[in-house]
C-alpha cells in the first residue's frame, strides 16, 4: 500500500468549488471531489502551523500545554512509527518553519526529506542592496528584516518554475515516478501556499480582472493581522491576489491527479488533501488570523480523502473530524500499525466506508486564546475570566518559540512540572507563557451554525453554553490539560 499526503497552508474552504464557491477558478479541486470524499464537518485542533504539525505526528493536541514549538523528546510521531516499521516516509516541502528553532525537530522524523527554499521571508538569499521600493500598503510596506527579505526574494521568483511550490511539486510527481513500482511508501507532499505573501504570476493573476484591475494601484498581497483599514479597491486586489494563488495551488493539485490517472495509482494508493487552517481577507472586516477568534472561515477545513480499501468517490461526509489529529492515527491503520495509547485521534477508516461518527465534540484553539468546542452544529468560544489571562504556562523541555531560544528572563520563575501521562515518566520545565495577540478580549462567545453559518450573531442561550461547557472540560481532561488552564478558563 501506499499514500499521498498533499497539505496546503491557509487553504480556504470557502473558496473552493466543491464548497459553493462559483468565482474562483480552481477546476482540479472540483475534480478532486469527484475522485475522493468531501468532508464538510472538518474541523481545526491546535493552532497556528507548527503547532497543527505537532497535532499531525502526535495524534494529539498540543496547544493547551505549549505554544509554538518543535517536536518534544517525549513525543510519538507518525512518520517515524512508519519508518521503523518499514514504511518509507517522505517529507517534500517549501515550509520554511520547520527549519527555524521552533519547528526544527520534525524533518527528522521522515525516512527521507527536501526542502525548497524561498516562501514568504525565508532568508536564504544574501543581498546587502535594497531592492526596488514598491508602492505597497500592508504587510507589504513594512521595512522589517522579514519584508525586506521578502522583498528581495520575489526578484529571483520571476517565473513560475522558480517558485517554491513549483519545485516542490515537480519533486513529489519525480518521487512518485521513481517510486511507482514499490510499495510501503507515504509520502507528504507540502507547500506554504496559499498562505501569505500572495505572490504568484500574471498568468494566474490574469483569470482574476475584476479584482486585480488596476494595475497602478499600491500592491497588497500580504494584508496586516487585524481590523481591515484600507479602501474596498485594495481589499479586492488582495482577495484577487489570494484567489491567484489558490490557482496556482490548483494546477499544481492537478499534476499529482494526473500522475495517479496515468500510472493507474488509484486501486492501491491513499490520497489525502488538507490544510491545516483558512485565512480571512476581509470576512467579519478582519485580515488573516490569530487576532481574532477561530470564526468558520479559519476552522471549519477543506478535507478530502481517497482510500482504496473501501473505493467511495464522489460522496460528502458529513461526521464531525479533526485531521490534524486524526491523520496520524489513520496512516498507522492504513499500513496495518496500531496507534500509541497517547494518541487521542481516530482513524477515519469507518467515516470513509460509511460515515460512522468518531467523535460527539472537537476542541480547537491556540495557547493563550479563547478554547474552542463544536459539535458540529453549536461552537463555543470560552475566553479568559480574567483581564490579565492568567494564569498562562508553558509546559516544554524544548524551550524555543517561532525563530528564537526562549529568552533568559523566561526561566527566572521555571519549575519543574509533575509528568503529564503522555511525557513518559519526564518533568516538564513549566515557565510562565506569553499570549500572542488579543484574541481573549473577545470574551465567550456561543453560535449556533445552522441558524447562523457566519457567525454574525453570537447567542444568548444558559443551557446551550452549560453543555458546551461540559463537553469542553471531558475535552479538556482527555488531553490531560494542565491546572492552569482550567483557572485562567474560570472552569
Amino acid at each position: 500500500m501506499k499514500a499521498i499526503m498533499v497539505m496546503f497552508d491557509s487553504l480556504n474552504r470557502h473558496m473552493l468549488p466543491p464548497y459553493g464557491c462559483d468565482w474562483t477558478h480552481a477546476p482540479n479541486f472540483q475534480r478532486l471531489a469527484e475522485k475522493t470524499l468531501t468532508f464538510d464537518t472538518s474541523y481545526v485542533c491546535s493552532m497556528p502551523c507548527m503547532p497543527a504539525r505537532r497535532d499531525l505526528h502526535t495524534g494529539r493536541p498540543n496547544f493547551l500545554h505549549r505554544s509554538w514549538g518543535p517536536l518534544e523528546p517525549f513525543d510519538d510521531s507518525m512518520p517515524r512509527m512508519l519508518k521503523e516499521a518499514g514504511v518509507s516516509s517522505h517529507l517534500i516541502t517549501d515550509h520554511y518553519h520547520y527549519f527555524e528553532a521552533g519547528g526544527s525537530t520534525y524533518h527528522g522524523q521522515y525516512a527521507t526529506w527536501e526542502f525548497f527554499r524561498g516562501q514568504e521571508g525565508d532568508p536564504c538569499i544574501g543581498q546587502v542592496a535594497d531592492p526596488p521600493a514598491v508602492d505597497a500598503r500592508g504587510s507589504n510596506a513594512l521595512d522589517s528584516p522579514w519584508h525586506r527579505q521578502d522583498r528581495i526574494n520575489r526578484q529571483y521568483m520571476q517565473r513560475e518554475e522558480d517558485q517554491p511550490q513549483t519545485k516542490t511539486f515537480k519533486a513529489g510527481l519525480d518521487f512518485i515516478r521513481r517510486n511507482q513500482a514499490e510499495d510501503n511508501w507515504f509520502l507528504q507532499l507540502e507547500t506554504f501556499d496559499p498562505h501569505e505573501p500572495f505572490f504568484t504570476q500574471r498568468q494566474y493573476q490574469d483569470l482574476y480582472p475584476q479584482l486585480l484591475k488596476d494595475r497602478s494601484a499600491p500592491l497588497l498581497d500580504w494584508p496586516k493581522y487585524g481590523e481591515v483599514t484600507e479602501e474596498r479597491e485594495l481589499v479586492e486586489q488582495c482577495r484577487g491576489h489570494y484567489a491567484s494563488l489558490l490557482s496556482m495551488c490548483d494546477a499544481r493539485l492537478g499534476d499529482i491527479l494526473d500522475e495517479m490517472d496515468r500510472g493507474n495509482m488509484w486501486d492501491d494508493t491513499m490520497l489525502i488533501v488538507w490544510t491545516d487552517h483558512g485565512f480571512l481577507l476581509g470576512e467579519h472586516d478582519l485580515w488573516a488570523k490569530i487576532q481574532m477568534p477561530w470564526y468558520r472561515e479559519l476552522s471549519n477545513t477543506p478535507f478530502f480523502v481517497w482510500d482504496p480499501r473501501c473505493g467511495k468517490a464522489g460522496e460528502r461526509r458529513q461526521s464531525l473530524v479533526q485531521p490534524s489529529i486524526d491523520l496520524g492515527p489513520t496512516m498507522l491503520d492504513f499500513f496495518g500499525l496500531e496507534p500509541t495509547s497517547d494518541m487521542l485521534g481516530k482513524s477515519l477508516a469507518g467515516v470513509c466506508a460509511g460515515d460512522t461518527p468518531v467523535r460527539e465534540a472537537a476542541m480547537f484553539g491556540n495557547h493563550g486564546g479563547q478554547v474552542n468546542v463544536t459539535d458540529g452544529r453549536y461552537v463555543y468560544m470560552r475566553a479568559p475570566a480574567t483581564p490579565d489571562n492568567q494564569p498562562l504556562c508553558d509546559y516544554t523541555l524544548m524551550p524555543t518559540h517561532m525563530r528564537d531560544l526562549f529568552d533568559v528572563e523566561e526561566f527566572a520563575d521555571m519549575e519543574l512540572a509533575q509528568p503529564f501521562g503522555f511525557s513518559k515518566g519526564c518533568r516538564l520545565m513549566k515557565t510562565n507563557g506569553r499570549a500572542w495577540s488579543k484574541q481573549h478580549e473577545y470574551g465567550n462567545l456561543l453560535f449556533d451554525l445552522e441558524a447562523d453559518p457566519w457567525q454574525a450573531a453570537a447567542l444568548d442561550d444558559a443551557g446551550q453554553e452549560e453543555r458546551m461547557k461540559g463537553l469542553l472540560r471531558g475535552l479538556m481532561q482527555e488531553c490531560e490539560a494542565p491546572e492552569d488552564q482550567y483557572q485562567r478558563l474560570g472552569l
